[in-house]
């Protein structure tokens, strides 16, 4: 990997640190702790690690734990259609080639909504955060049993909450943060970030698909988005793979039976580099930024009525 990928890579796992960090309120402390007993938690790690040696094993052409992709999509599909009203526009968008899909990302549900809708094939993997994904057992089980995923170490914000206020005012959260930093992963070595780019231009060049939401945290309000990551950017231009633009339409509250929208923009092409430059990372930023604000709602209204099992959804995956 050459020094200007290591550079980039660096940069889009770090963004995430200039945006402003929530308040430290109760609920973001027990998050906290939620987080650093699921980075204490081995059948956690494990899973991670296991996750991770599938996918690269994919990569060269060895044997890999992975369910076949129509039985994958008929299993979330008929989860997320027990739940919600999908509405999916412009399927017709979405390449029979592999491609990268950039949806803009308001609930942990998101990556289960885009699977359930898009085609089995080319079979997509999502790029997700390994403690969201696998700090409770039945998530692991169930993406155990479906395969196909990449999980990121990183830090949660509300981590980041902890250790800002712990070296400030908040004396006792001295050793909360302490602990976080002790036992969290943040992702950020060379050595990591050069393992999850060799896995994901290793399943791209396989004909495969990656799931990436390039906010890379979840939105606060329906309809808008976030400064985007640099990494979607720079997978596709290393591959050469179209970038395909999702708006997520009411998934930010859930409740059952509630209407959300898939909409598929028009896939952006690039020409293909090795060695993608600042600007030519930044000028996919910007077309991708551009197609997604275009796909969104200018103003989003959430539906009336009574909402049935609303805070059990929102918080069933967190």
């Amino acid at each position: 990997m050459n020094k200007n990928l290591d550079e980039d890579a660096i940069n889009s796992e770090n963004d995430h640190q200039e945006n402003v960090l929530p308040p430290l309120t109760n609920a973001i402390i027990q998050r906290a702790k939620e987080g650093l007993a699921a980075a204490r938690d081995p059948e956690a790690r494990e899973s991670v690690r296991e996750s991770l040696a599938n996918a690269e094993a994919f990569t060269q052409g060895n044997p890999h734990k992975q369910v076949n992709g129509e039985l994958r999509r008929l299993l979330i599909r008929t989860i997320i259609h027990s739940l919600f009203r999908v509405k999916v526009e412009y399927p017709e968008r979405i390449p029979k080639v592999s491609a990268i899909l950039a949806p803009n990302h308001l609930s942990h549900f998101d990556p289960f909504l885009i699977l359930a809708e898009i085609p089995a094939y080319p079979f997509y993997y999502i790029l997700g955060d390994a403690r969201t994904l696998y700090n409770k057992w039945w998530k692991r089980q169930f993406l155990s049993l479906n395969g196909g995923t990449i999980p990121l170490d990183r830090l949660w914000k509300e981590e980041l909450a902890v250790i800002d206020g712990s070296r400030k005012d908040r004396k006792d959260l001295i050793d909360l943060a302490n602990a976080i930093a002790q036992n969290v992963p943040d992702g950020k070595s060379l050595q990591t970030l050069r393992r999850l780019d060799r896995i994901s231009q290793g399943i791209l060049a396989q004909g495969k698909g990656l799931l990436i939401f390039p906010e890379g945290k979840l939105g606060s309000v329906e309809g808008e988005l976030m400064p985007l990551k640099k990494g979607v950017a720079i997978y596709a231009l290393r591959a050469g793979v179209p970038i395909v633009p999702v708006a997520i339409i009411g998934s930010k509250d859930l409740y059952f039976r509630k209407p959300i929208t898939l909409r598929f923009g028009e896939p952006l092409i690039f020409p293909q580099s090795q060695r993608p430059k600042s600007s030519q990372v930044q000028t996919v930023l910007n077309a991708l930024q551009a197609a997604l604000i275009d796909l969104l709602p200018a103003n989003y209204q959430e539906p009336k009525g009574i909402k049935l099992g609303r805070n059990f959804l929102n918080h069933a995956l967190c």
